[in-house]
């Protein structure tokens, strides 16, 4: 039986895909979604959403692209991305955010190191925006991320903020960029720091670590000179300036949210 051109056009398409699923999860991402599945559209063999109960035009947006999409109420960072890979048909992830695009410089680079066998996971290089400024220093730049991998070999620590990363096998890096677009302007990188030092503190109480506030307030004081200074964030003027005074905020908000919780719960 001859198969109907449009369908031996499609087979072709996918014989042509590279052989990894792109995972996306989402909340409320209208604004960023679309140029992120648009850039790895007709290359990944299978891109899947899971979607955090999203009330915008997230979902319909990614309706156009997707080939999976998940409904789940993420309960914390780790548990919530595990489940998305797990639902993956490919051994091989791509792990973007909403937020991030890729480049056809990365996709090429990707489907080359997906034919060799010398690596379990890579680490990617993320280029960083506040606005349309790239952040070269204060260690933002290049600032690997393992974001490829075997699924079946990669797993995060199950807590809210910052899991770690458990891999079984060795890792190699790429040189190309994700492009991050973060933080549209100050205020939504401010409205991340107060979630993240939220969640921060909330593990230290979790996990029953024990925070001074002499630990604290040294922290405080190391971080600024570490980022303005050592990592070079003068270089990028007052933008540098802004990271690394958030840098040292980010310590005492989350010393001043886990002392709240510790009382309280006292």
């Amino acid at each position: 039986m001859n198969l109907p051109q449009s369908e031996m056009d499609k087979d072709v398409k996918k014989m042509n895909k590279t052989p990894l699923s792109v995972v996306v999860i989402t909340k409320n991402e209208e604004d960023n979604i679309g140029e992120c599945l648009g850039s790895v559209d007709n290359w990944a063999d299978e891109i899947v959403i899971v979607d955090d109960e999203s009330s915008d035009k997230t979902v319909e947006i990614a309706e156009k692209y997707a080939d999976k999409i998940y409904h789940r109420r993420m309960d914390n960072e780790g548990k919530h991305r595990n489940w998305a890979y797990a639902q993956a048909k490919n051994d091989w992830v791509l792990s973007l955010d909403a937020d991030e695009y890729t480049s056809e410089e990365l996709k090429k680079e990707i489907t080359e190191a997906l034919k060799s066998d010398a690596f379990q996971a890579y680490s990617i290089p993320l280029r960083n925006y506040i606005g349309n400024y790239w952040v070269q220093y204060s260690g933002w730049y290049p600032a690997g991320k393992l974001r490829l991998f075997r699924k079946s070999l990669f797993k995060y620590e199950e807590v809210e903020v910052h899991p770690r990363v458990f891999l079984e096998g060795e890792t190699g890096h790429l040189t190309k960029d994700i492009v991050h677009k973060g933080y549209p302007d100050f205020e939504h990188f401010l409205q991340s720091l107060n979630r993240q030092t939220t969640l921060e503190a909330r593990k230290w109480v979790q996990t029953g670590r024990h925070m001074s506030l002499g630990k604290a307030i040294w922290r405080t004081v190391d971080r600024f000179p570490r980022s303005f200074i050592r990592k070079k964030g003068y270089k990028d003027g007052f933008v540098g300036f802004m990271i690394a005074f958030f840098a040292s905020l980010y310590q005492i908000m989350s010393y001043a949210k886990y002392w709240e919780m510790k009382h309280l719960r006292d």
